[in-house]
């Protein structure tokens, strides 16, 4: 394990009746305010009125960004930094879930930005010194990206999708109410979900680095917590406490606490990434399509041990198991939650993708380097047959 500096600036309102505090959070940054949401699902459930409401109780003047994609595109970033720049805005105040949030961060870095593309800050073309500050309202459990400082932005015209941290990035103050959630529908609930466990399993949990065993123990708790809850929330949207405890399980998932001082590629992720560069599907199903298969393919004598670790701990999968028995089981044991618990369609091709651009996608996934070094090292060729495995 590396050594680390943990930091996390961002100041949380968590439970009902948060909203309250909106207008003074968003006040000490100025008073003119980009308000960006997605497709009108705020305005469908009243929290619109209740956001628009809290800041003109502030005297906030009030520009808006509506529309923003579920997987952003760079052109709808544009758009929101030209607004900042125009109007000379001094907060930017994302209403929605990860893309929304996503979609800010970058839209704040742009603001700052002497020309006009942003896909120029997100390639490294060109860089800022420093962004508006961000404020958030979560609408869904999932991304995390309501208590981090990383975005990741598409491309279409170049079926791109990539991660971008913009400096000082990490939402000022973020308002987390789980009532938000209860209308989020069982499939979003459970592509979330997956989203929220991929997070952990990616960036810390299945590596081959060594790891303080304090926070593998806190993983677990997290996993578990998915685990037990995100059934209950599938099932009845309105469980306060199912959303309760999702909504704060996405957020530990990445704010830095359980990975720092672990390094590695996030595989799932950079797969899922061309997966939804290409085809626009729901990020969280992409990982959870993604994640057995790769288990599966990277299954040895070597990595077991952490596999059948995560199924006892995790998944209740009998502990007096083999080593390769138990992994198996472990595998199976995730594939039934995501695919028979969850009801996640389990296949690329139950969403209608073919095999046509999947070497294209493997050599995308794997970047300059070539490969993608995390719990095992894979090459385009590996994460081609892991697509494969998907269909």
């Amino acid at each position: 394990m590396n050594s680390f500096i943990f930091a996390n600036p961002t100041k949380v309102y968590f439970g009902k009746d948060q909203l309250v505090h909106l207008g003074e959070e968003v006040s000490r940054f100025g008073k003119k305010v980009l308000l960006a949401y997605g497709g009108g699902s705020i305005k469908r459930i009243g929290l619109y009125d209740k956001v628009t409401a809290e800041l003109a109780k502030a005297g906030m003047t009030v520009f808006e960004l509506a529309g923003v994609e579920p997987n952003p595109h760079h052109t709808t970033v544009n758009n929101g930094a030209e607004i900042c720049k125009r109007e000379g805005i001094d907060v930017v105040l994302a209403v929605g879930g990860g893309s929304t949030i996503d979609a800010c961060k970058a839209i704040a870095a742009t603001a700052r930005y002497e020309g006009t593309d942003s896909w120029d800050l997100v390639t490294g073309k060109a860089s800022v010194k420093k962004t508006l500050p961000i404020v958030t309202v979560l609408t869904l459990a999932a991304t995390g990206s309501e208590m981090d400082g990383g975005c990741v932005i598409s491309n279409v015209e170049k079926n791109e999708k990539l991660g971008y941290f913009p400096p000082n990035a990490y939402p000022r103050v973020s308002f987390l109410d789980p009532t938000n959630t209860f209308t989020v529908s069982p499939y979003q609930t459970a592509s979330g979900s997956a989203d929220i466990m991929s997070h952990i399993f990616d960036m810390a949990y299945f590596g081959n680095s060594d790891e303080m065993d304090m926070l593998r123990r806190i993983q677990e708790e997290v996993l578990s917590t998915v685990v037990k809850f995100a059934p209950v929330a599938v099932k009845d949207g309105s469980n306060y406490e199912a959303r309760a405890n999702l909504m704060w399980a996405a957020s530990w998932a990445l704010n830095g606490f359980l990975y720092d001082g672990i390094v590695q590629d996030v595989v799932c992720h950079q797969m899922e990434h061309e997966l939804s560069a290409f085809y626009d599907i729901t990020h969280g199903h992409g990982l959870a399509i993604l994640t057995p298969r790769w288990l599966a393919y990277v299954l040895n004598e070597e990595t077991a041990p952490i596999i059948k670790r995560f199924g006892e701990r995790v998944m209740g999968v009998d502990p007096t198991l083999g080593l390769m028995d138990g992994a198996k089981a472990s595998i199976a044991a995730l594939e039934k939650f995501l695919f028979e618990t969850l009801g996640l369609k389990s296949r690329l091709s139950d969403l209608g993708i073919d095999d046509k651009n999947f070497a294209a996608m493997a050599k995308k996934a794997c970047g300059a380097k070539g490969k993608i070094e995390s719990f095992t090292t894979l090459t385009p060729a590996d994460i081609e047959a892991i697509f494969r495995m998907c269909l």
